[in-house]
């Protein structure tokens, strides 16, 4: 083929839309962390869009250099969506035809991605365009590819998923896609009730169960948790063992302080799931919550409740080291081993996963609360107030407002004071207070700043 029917080629790949068209890898991101999202942080509807899923990861195939075994996804791809589009197998199969082609390409093949692209203009010309047409059910496969890779591509998602229902306003599938888009976009502003599109997505479609417990989810949040169960009930009841519904559905009795239900829950999700991370992690959460809840209660030393106490402690551990081994990039997983190490008085355990924590890049707010855990260790277990006052500055100093930075200032003025009244010239105590009341006069001044800018 010559260069000019291949540069022929490249402009017509440019213009299908597709996986390779789409922009779905930010640079900033690595292909194991866009997997981990796609395959195992992101739950929705787990059994169905089987055709999506095999076109996501024809892609990654692609992206680790397995063109083989890309093109044997596309073909899964292609057989699950004759059987699940009959009637609509020509426009559903425009995506897969597309990532064919640009596979093909990529291999140096060009005549068979000739064929491909050959493909989608013989339906696209149908609709007197050259290699894309405006289509529903092409933006509703476009919304969930994009609703599958992470909560960047959430808001693309739901303008997908709006256009889809601008030709189709009853279509219960584009409507349960909004309504999780809008789910997951609820604590970005501008927000809007998402209860409204959840209800839509299902009284379209009321077999919808995993929609049903994202709904009870919103309805907890919103104080009105008792029909919010009655979701949840109603959607275990009809899909026992959807992993989607059991994942949320556990989030639902986390959230109600109903650790042993969400325990069971998840244990039944890890049954479909056992090498699931975030699973073992939410497993490891929920027994972490049974530990703080004793301590709450300040019940451990009593009789019998020590023992109780350690075994929750081991289970908590035991899910969060399968999950860190499956994934060592969770967030705070190594701060909540060394809190429980240093709660059960493994403090060699303790110090080696406050220190893993600290040697990997965290957001201002994480490090916050990593000098905050670090800093009660070093006062309560290891005694060494020099270490904690450190700690608690250091946390202190990172400029976020939050309840974590809140404590570290009521900590070191406590230090403080506790010194003072033993020894009036401790200088290490005074120039604590001088810090804190510097602090303070900043955070004052800045006040009467923005004041000054508002008038």
């Amino acid at each position: 083929m010559s260069e000019i029917t291949k540069d022929s080629l490249e402009s017509s790949l440019r213009q299908l839309k597709c996986h390779f068209t789409w922009n779905l890898v930010k640079e900033e991101n690595s292909l194991d962390d866009f997997e981990d999202r796609v395959f195992n942080q992101t739950e929705f509807q787990n059994s169905e869009f089987k055709a999506t899923m095999c076109n996501l990861l024809a892609y990654i195939k692609h992206c680790r250099g397995h063109n083989e075994e890309a093109l044997e996804s596309l073909r899964q791809a292609e057989e699950l969506i004759q059987q699940e589009h009959t009637g609509q197998a020509e426009i559903r199969s425009l995506v897969t035809w597309g990532n064919y082609a640009w596979v093909y390409y990529h291999m140096g093949q060009l005549s068979k991605a000739q064929i491909y692209v050959d493909k989608v203009k013989h339906v696209c010309e149908k609709f007197s365009s050259p290699y894309r047409i405006e289509s529903p059910e092409m933006d509703c496969e476009e919304g969930w590819t994009r609703l599958k890779c992470g909560k960047e591509q959430n808001e693309k998602a739901k303008v997908c998923f709006q256009k889809a229902l601008e030709r189709n306003r009853e279509n219960p599938e584009f409507t349960s896609g909004l309504a999780i888009a809008c789910y997951r976009l609820d604590s970005q502003p501008p927000s809007q009730d998402p209860t409204v599109p959840l209800r839509q997505a299902i009284e379209l479609n009321p077999d919808n169960q995993y929609v049903k417990v994202l709904l009870a989810l919103k309805l907890q949040k919103i104080n009105e948790e008792n029909e919010g169960e009655r979701l949840v009930e109603e959607a275990l009841e009809n899909s026992p063992s959807a992993t989607d519904v059991l994942r949320s559905a556990a989030k639902f009795y986390r959230k109600k302080r109903v650790p042993d239900k969400a325990i069971e829950l998840l244990r039944k999700a890890l049954e479909c799931m056992p090498n699931n991370a975030y699973v073992h992690c939410q497993i490891g959460c929920c027994y972490r919550a049974k530990v703080l809840e004793i301590v709450n209660r300040r019940e451990n030393e009593m009789c019998g409740e020590r023992e109780k106490f350690l075994e929750l402690i081991e289970q908590a551990v035991d899910h969060f080291k399968k999950a860190d081994g499956m994934n060592g990039n969770l967030s705070r997983i190594h701060s909540y081993l060394a809190c429980l190490y240093a709660l059960a008085d493994q403090y060699k355990e303790a110090e080696y996963y406050f220190q893993k924590e600290f040697s990997k890049e965290l957001t201002p707010v994480l490090k916050q609360v990593l000098h905050l855990r670090y800093g009660n260790f070093q006062w309560f277990q290891m005694k060494c107030e020099d270490k904690a006052i450190h700690h608690f500055i250091e946390g202190v100093k990172i400029n976020r407002e939050t309840k974590e930075r809140e404590k570290m200032k009521n900590k070191l003025r406590k230090i403080a004071e506790t010194r003072l009244s033993k020894n009036e010239a401790d200088s290490e105590a005074l120039s604590i207070l001088v810090f804190l009341q510097e602090l303070d006069r900043g955070m004052q001044q800045a006040e009467e700043d923005y004041e000054m800018v508002l008038d």
